[in-house]
């Protein structure tokens, strides 16, 4: 299916779904699941997703980031938009609704997925498990919503293109890592369209077997990049978040003044009610409480609060609101770090239909716990209801356990041809999980007609990305756009 431009607008103007994602009725049995797949196939060739034409100078767009700045905090939006334009990969980063946008008018099969959303590399990397192991799998879930699967692995694939032209990585080996990347969520499908189901929930990606594997497949050459993120997510914890961002002011811990990036409750002079606010945010943990299994609160129990702070994260979330509460537990010296994080709407709603959940902090909390792997054990979803009259969501995790990323600002063409292909697995295995992964599989084939599509889309959106980007350069440069 195809839609046009104008039905778009109409459509999202008028707050109605464009892509139906609720039509589509799984088979019952394994062969009649292959046999949709095919039909899908059928009506939707696999060439027709390399399909793109750049458009120079679409103003419009950039207007869709105006819009999602108009319900931020607006002392951070200079701030957003200078991150933003460091460089075409940074501001691809920040513009996951602008994507949606133009994917809404790509061929979509109809099957849908728990979508990630913003699939893109950086969107990945390794924490720890509750058993204490460092994983590898999508970490960022502001967008989830029920979606296309295809414009998930269209994200990415244009993410590997965009990061390797940043990087300086020739063409030829830009598109090989695109392909391997693609081939390897084709592959992983097919591996998962066989297994039983409750083999395909428990899959993971254990870091240290992953990388053992892949430099096996490459003869033996090590991939330091990934090696060294992963030796700084092991020791990457709330010990070190609170040795890193708060200091000892007798028998509590308080956050240090790093504004705009870290500012304590008590500096934050925008707010009227300094008084009112803290009331606000603890209504906010009080209600984050009632979200979370009996078990977990049991854990929350045990621990004090001292201070929060605002931080301001990512480069497509600034502006956002977020904060930072640090707590102690047995004594000063065994901290709890917690981020607190605005959800809003997802940038794909508009064009596939609201989500069903209350609230979005839900929405991104059990979109979470269905596409990861092994989600963080204090997770949970609050609201409240802001100065402004109007009710806020939230999502609340915790701020470090084992979290790292990879450093995507130096990836030479091994390490991204792996990284590509590890971000690609853990999209499978979330697609697998949430959607008919029999159906999808089928449909995207054993050969590598696919991989050869997904790769000349990615190349081409890679060049509108760079016309979008000289635009918004352009639209700064003149003043139209706040930067800091």
């Amino acid at each position: 299916m195809s839609v046009n431009e104008s039905n778009i607008l109409a459509s999202a103007n008028a707050d109605r779904p464009i892509i139906d994602m609720r039509s589509w009725q799984q088979a019952d049995t394994p062969d009649e699941r292959e046999q949709a797949g095919l039909e899908r196939r059928f009506r939707m060739p696999l060439e027709s997703h390399a399909l793109w034409q750049v458009r120079e100078g679409r103003r419009d767009v950039i207007g869709l980031l105006e819009e999602q700045s108009r319900v931020r905090v607006q002392d951070l939006i200079p701030l957003r938009y200078q991150r933003m334009s460091v460089s075409p990969f940074t501001f691809y980063r920040g513009t996951a609704l602008i994507m949606a946008n133009d994917l809404a008018r790509t061929p979509v099969t109809g099957i849908p997925v728990q979508a990630v959303g913003d699939a893109h590399i950086g969107n990945f990397g390794m924490f720890r498990s509750p058993s204490n192991r460092l994983v590898f799998d999508i970490n960022d879930f502001d967008e989830t919503t029920t979606g296309p699967w295809e414009w998930d692995i269209k994200r990415l694939a244009v993410s590997v293109e965009i990061c390797g032209r940043a990087n300086g990585i020739r063409k030829l080996e830009r598109r090989a890592a695109v392909k391997r990347c693609v081939h390897s969520y084709r592959d992983h499908l097919m591996q998962y369209a066989q297994m039983d189901y409750l083999d395909v929930w428990y899959d993971h990606i254990d870091v240290e077997a992953a990388l053992d594997h892949y430099e096996r497949t490459m003869n033996g050459r090590r991939n330091r990049t990934l090696r060294d993120a992963a030796d700084k997510a092991a020791v990457k914890d709330s010990n070190r978040a609170a040795a890193k961002l708060t200091y000892r002011d007798g028998d509590k811990l308080r956050f240090r003044s790093k504004p705009p990036e870290l500012t304590p409750i008590s500096e934050l002079h925008d707010y009227a009610d300094l008084e009112a606010l803290q009331g606000r945010l603890e209504t906010l943990f009080n209600s984050y409480r009632h979200s979370l299994y009996e078990d977990r609160r049991h854990v929350l129990s045990h621990y004090t609060y001292h201070d929060t702070a605002r931080k301001v994260v990512g480069v497509g979330s600034v502006g956002t609101r977020a904060w930072v509460s640090i707590m102690t537990g047995r004594d000063i010296n065994d901290p709890l770090m917690l981020q607190m994080k605005e959800a809003n709407e997802s940038v794909l709603e508009r064009f596939v239909g609201r989500s069903p959940y209350a609230t979005h902090g839900e929405r991104v909390v059990q979109g979470q716990k269905l596409i990861q792997s092994t989600a963080d054990v204090l997770l949970g979803w609050a609201s409240f209801m802001a100065e402004d009259g109007h009710p806020r969501d939230y999502y609340v995790r915790q701020f470090w356990n084992g979290k790292g990323s990879i450093d995507i600002d130096h990836l030479n063409d091994l390490a991204l041809s792996d990284l590509g292909r590890m971000c690609a697995r853990c999209l499978a295995h979330a697609h697998a999980r949430t959607g008919d992964r029999i159906a999808i599989a089928s449909y995207v084939g054993e050969d590598e007609s696919f991989d050869e599509a997904i790769a000349s889309f990615a190349s081409a959106y890679a060049d509108q990305n760079d016309a979008y980007y000289a635009l918004f350069k352009q639209l700064i440069d003149s003043g139209e756009l706040p930067c800091a």
